[in-house]
């Protein structure tokens, strides 16, 4: 029975990556996380509800994988966690040639270190895809965590940062940039809920000169963008301009591209050119990243369509670092 969408494309390497592991079967994954009293298919579920049934059952072999070889920190369990997504990506795909899997785990385990203190979700405020991984992140990392890891969103609108921070509980941060001096002001704050949801705190710029105030106001250290609405006008430039300015100034900036690769290019030249495309989008994503995902932020048709998981970037961020966090929970 196939358990999930492309089932007969993506079993034979994921059973492999089983067999190196000790584990006999995807049923047998599943036994490994019950036996922790972990559920990785609804805590994927809870994070994007929308997501498919191959995401789900990706977390299940990842968080097998890591109980199996006996990680006992979140962030080395994320690590880990990465090689089971990435045993599910379709050979020859854009997921495949980018080890999109991989990337995951690897940034997952970043906010989980310590020396991560701040992370951003660089958006055009496209959909609720960020606020769907930033509440994965604000509920769960800060549980292994000695610093708690703060979490922004930065995008474009000062209206829709201000819709989307009352309708998830954020805290909407209004800001007025000076363009004369280049100075940044807080005009108000206002928490839509309390606990962690209100931890998050939620920009919107007026432009990209503001975009970049606000990041290092907050002293950003690891970003995703967004790539469905306006990355040619904010999230690509904010990213590619931040990470000039935190060179000069000798920072550390690690900065992720979500999106690229084929359907959402603005080009129409590149479509379905597999792991050849180069659309706009998708160049700009290659300029200034350190990792480069592949689909969309938000939808999880558009990343599934990459040869990877039905499940849009933003909210697997929150997904990879829920599940190491039930891991590290689960072995203490």
């Amino acid at each position: 029975m196939a358990l999930f969408e492309s089932y007969e494309r993506r079993i034979e390497q994921i059973n492999a990556v089983l067999k190196k592991n000790g584990i006999g079967s995807l049923e047998e994954a599943k036994i490994i996380c019950d036996g922790k009293s972990i559920d990785p298919y609804n805590i994927a579920k809870s994070i994007q509800p929308i997501c498919f049934e191959n995401a789900c059952w990706a977390y299940i072999v990842g968080a097998a994988l890591a109980i199996q070889r006996g990680c006992t920190k979140a962030a080395d369990a994320a690590e880990v966690i990465g090689e089971g997504l990435q045993a599910f990506c379709i050979p020859g795909s854009v997921g495949d040639d980018r080890r999109v899997g991989v990337g995951h785990g690897n940034l997952a385990a970043m906010l989980l270190r310590e020396d991560t203190k701040c992370f951003a979700f660089l958006a055009g405020h496209e959909s609720f895809a960020a606020a769907e991984g930033a509440i994965g992140i604000a509920k769960s990392a800060n549980k292994v965590r000695i610093e708690p890891l703060r979490v922004i969103l930065n995008g474009l609108g000062k209206d829709a940062a201000q819709i989307i921070s009352r309708i998830n509980g954020f805290t909407y941060v209004q800001t007025k940039f000076d363009y004369g001096t280049g100075k940044l002001n807080i005009v108000r704050e206002i928490s839509y809920s309390q606990g962690d949801k209100a931890k998050v705190r939620c920009y919107g710029a007026d432009d990209v000169r503001e975009g970049v105030a606000v990041m290092h106001h907050e002293n950003v250290d690891v970003s995703i963008t967004g790539n469905s609405t306006n990355p040619t006008r904010f999230q690509h430039p904010v990213a590619g301009t931040y990470k000039k300015e935190c060179y000069e100034l000798g920072r550390k900036y690690f900065s992720v591209a979500s999106g690229g690769g084929t359907g959402r290019t603005l080009h129409p030249d590149n479509m379905a050119a597999g792991p050849a495309s180069y659309g706009m989008t998708d160049t700009m994503g290659r300029m200034h990243s350190d990792a480069q995902f592949a689909g969309s932020s938000s939808v999880p048709a558009h990343v599934e369509m990459m040869g990877f998981l039905g499940m849009g970037n933003n909210p697997m961020v929150g997904a990879t670092v829920a599940v190491a966090v039930a891991i590290e929970e689960a072995m203490k």
